[in-house]
């Protein structure tokens, strides 16, 4: 076969992935060297190697998508001459820059910021109360909506200062995240009171799969706002044209809605957060990790805070048998952790392959290993030592099924209890379909 047609078949072939994907082959390969190594190879390695750089382009791809937040030229002139309720943190960043900047930048003019769970810059504990305050940068107040401030800020005073409410904050796509949950709190308030509401959108880490029960309304808390399953593979663009187009807004109400979508996200891309979502999220094997580690706060066993992995390990004094070590102590982020000072025993997870946890979903093993471990009775597993009115059922709301805990009892397996809302979980992707910006 001719230097000529391994050629012509090496274009064609690369054609087929996209001209963006070419491109990025041909960075690859641009030296005189290698170009006269591809020409001369034989053309079943040629089309292996192709293979393995094509996986390598898309993976760069990957890390090229445009958040919403960036495509200033389709945001900008409809927020001009509008008085703007910015929901954020320190994760709705573009670059080195905060949207807050940007939109300042723009002559835009943000009356208020309202910040989530952690504060404005991401500092404050899980559940820790988060005072409002001034953003020291721009002089612009700070609305906390984690807290017995919420009501204050969403009251018709507050609100009726703005016309619209933008949001921009990175989620990671699971239920109990509470980010979503302040952002149906504030539709709810847009359309109480007659104002619009835009979402810069953001990809989801978790946006692969869907898994995991619907929860049980009577379940709802803090943790857990919306009829949907744990892991609900949808962008909070996504989720907010959900949440109005199925009624579950106050009294079925709908507010105007506008989403800024990602460029080149699909809902397979391995995004990888440039940012920390929250204090003790700080890799993307512990936000992989996080709908399946997460139940242990609804137990007596720590899932490490207080240490450098939290979400990547777990362990309890009484867990003996167990080779891996930890003792949580008082850091940022974690000033209080459970089971503060006390050595436990456990398991170290952090050299699972990322592909590995994906695939395998919700994956309530590590539960089921941890009481197995602890040879104690359900209700001693299952109590997390909090004092708080609810306490006792902090399990259900995060998995939000009251069954489950019953089928660790018996003794039921990851895998069984899993086939247990597999029909949900084909329910809910054919009902989120209509809603879906990006490629499944």
């Amino acid at each position: 076969m001719s230097k000529r047609v391994h050629l012509i078949d090496f274009l064609r072939y690369i054609n087929l992935f996209g001209a963006k994907n070419c491109v990025k082959v041909l960075i690859l390969l641009l030296s005189l060297q290698n170009i006269l190594y591809w020409i001369n190879m034989d053309y079943k390695k040629l089309l292996f190697a192709l293979s393995f750089f094509m996986v390598s382009a898309l993976f760069v791809s990957a890390q090229e998508v445009i958040v919403g937040a960036a495509r200033v030229d389709q945001y900008v002139d409809q927020l001009k001459g509008k008085k703007i309720g910015l929901f954020s943190n320190h994760t709705g960043m573009v670059g080195e820059r905060h949207t807050l900047d940007i939109m300042l930048e723009n002559g835009l003019d943000v009356e208020v910021i309202y910040s989530p769970e952690h504060g404005f810059r991401g500092t404050a504990d899980a559940g820790e109360h988060v005072n409002s305050s001034v953003d020291s940068k721009t002089g612009i107040r700070i609305e906390s909506l984690y807290g017995s401030n919420k009501k204050k800020a969403l009251s018709q005073a507050e609100i009726s200062k703005i016309d619209i409410i933008v949001t921009d904050i990175q989620d990671v796509g699971l239920r109990f995240y509470t980010y979503y949950c302040t952002m149906v709190d504030l539709m709810n308030a847009a359309v109480e009171n007659g104002k619009e509401f835009m979402v810069l959108d953001r990809p989801n880490p978790n946006g692969m799969y869907v898994d995991g029960p619907i929860l049980d309304m009577k379940y709802k808390s803090g943790v857990g706002k919306l009829p949907i399953p744990v892991v609900h593979g949808l962008t909070l663009g996504e989720l907010a044209l959900m949440v109005n187009g199925e009624g579950w807004l106050d009294n079925g109400a709908k507010v105007p809605l506008q989403v800024i979508p990602c460029e080149n996200y699909t809902h397979q891309t391995r995004y990888v957060l440039p940012v920390a979502p929250s204090p003790n999220l700080r890799t993307m094997k512990s936000i992989y990790l996080y709908p399946s580690i997460c139940y242990f706060e609804g137990t007596s066993v720590s899932l490490g805070r207080g240490t450098d992995a939290p979400f990547e390990i777990y362990g309890h004094p009484n867990m003996k048998g167990c080779d891996f070590t930890f003792t949580p102590r008082s850091v940022d982020g974690a000033k209080n952790p459970p089971l503060l000072n006390k050595k436990c025993y456990g398991r170290d997870l952090r050299t699972l392959d990322d592909e590995e946890i994906i695939a395998q979903g919700l994956n309530l093993e590590y539960l089921i290993d941890a009481y197995k471990c602890m040879g104690v009775s359900v209700d001693a597993f299952f109590d997390n030592g909090y004092k708080y009115k609810g306490a006792k059922e902090f399990f259900e709301k995060l998995i939000g099924d009251e069954s489950i805990r019953g089928m660790i009892a018996k003794g039921m397996s990851a895998d069984e209890i899993k086939a247990t809302w597999a029909d949900d979980v084909e329910a809910f992707k054919a009902q989120r379909k209509p809603y879906l910006l990006y490629e499944e």
